[in-house]
């Protein structure tokens, strides 16, 4: 009879056991789902201490438009041929590489293709067995060898120098004055620091198909709050990560850079003119990586100073030019007064 008991209690957990893990993977995949409805009587989200809330259309900030076909990929719907090759540049080491790629790379490589072309085709006409019966015994020439040596140096020479240019300029120096922004990948979202600015932080995550439709932007790339920076200033951009390896890329301001835990990297950015500009995560960092977009809103300068005081943020030098504009000795509590030669002169010495 115990043993029956025993039975039936192992076989009651186990099927406990059972029922919790086909239960536990449908929580998990419901609490992933992104752009499910939300319904209207749903409390609002708690954000946690340091984080922002998206901005609402109360305030001063009103989030920009896109313009099609800038700082976002073009379907092949749409423009077969821009969905083929890079989208336009909006940084001067964008431009450069660009140009690279269009006026040296693209036709060195295409000339090089047809030449071995023709000579496959010519070799193939020239010593087919028909037309050269007995073939030749020839095995060095001195020109020849001389030629495919000498030619291919000088193309990797032309290549090489723009190339090392290139790599020179990506990886210059931020200058002192740089404005300093922190992007911390997590699974599966960014954050922005402004850590020149008061410590502002921005939580940035994917927005459903739908409101980025309705807003006017690309589906999967659209975020409900964008990592607002001032345009045509020197930017200072660090990443790191909480958790696993994620890398921070736009491929229209031809920026890519690593965000990896415990590790600081840095990297200059300078956005040529204000415009929205998307990206995404391109580092392998999960099951979720494909929903981590970037979306970059560089604007003038007094909009995004205005857009730092709305966030709660403060501006860069504003504390010492209020002290420097108090009156002389308020900003130490000390009260100064026509006789304080005479007060000093009571003072003991120590």
């Amino acid at each position: 009879m115990g043993h029956i008991h025993t039975r039936l209690k192992l076989g009651l957990i186990a099927l406990l056991a059972a029922a919790m893990a086909v239960l536990a993977p449908q929580a998990a995949i419901a609490q992933e789902v992104v752009g499910a409805d939300v319904p209207a009587s749903a409390e609002p989200m708690e954000v946690p201490a340091g984080e922002t809330e998206a901005p609402d259309a109360s305030s001063g900030y009103v989030p920009m438009d896109p313009v099609e076909g800038k700082g976002m990929p073009t379907s092949a719907e749409d423009d077969i041929w821009a969905s083929m090759t890079f989208q336009d540049q909006y940084t001067a080491d964008g431009a450069y590489a660009l140009g690279m790629h269009d006026y040296i790379l693209l036709p060195v490589i295409t000339l090089i293709s047809l030449f071995v072309l023709g000579l496959l085709l010519w070799v193939i006409v020239r010593y087919n067995r028909k037309s050269n019966p007995v073939p030749s015994k020839t095995t060095h020439n001195t020109l020849i060898e001389v030629v495919w040596t000498i030619v291919p140096v000088i193309i990797l020479v032309i290549i090489a120098v723009p190339s090392i240019t290139l790599l020179a300029r990506q990886y210059e120096t931020p200058p002192e004055d740089a404005i300093t922004i922190k992007a911390t990948g997590y699974q599966w979202y960014w954050g922005y620091t402004y850590p020149d600015h008061g410590e502002v932080e921005i939580i940035s995550n994917m927005l459903s198909d739908a409101d980025a439709i309705a807003n006017g932007e690309p589906a999967q790339l659209a975020v409900d709050n964008r990592m607002v920076v001032p345009a045509g200033v020197p930017l200072r951009i660090q990443t790191t990560a909480a958790d696993v390896i994620h890398a921070f890329a736009v491929p229209s301001l031809w920026f890519k850079i690593d965000a990896v835990p415990g590790r600081l990297n840095e990297k200059m950015l300078t956005i040529e003119e204000p415009g929205l500009y998307y990206g995404q995560c391109s580092e392998l960092c999960g099951a979720r990586h494909a929903y981590m977009p970037i979306a970059v809103e560089a604007l003038p300068m007094a909009e995004f100073e205005a857009w730092i005081l709305e966030q709660g943020g403060s501006l860069p030098g504003a504390e010492e030019a209020a002290e420097e504009a108090l009156p002389l000795g308020q900003e130490t509590g000390v009260e100064v007064d026509a006789d304080s030669d005479a007060a000093d002169a009571d003072i003991p010495a120590p």
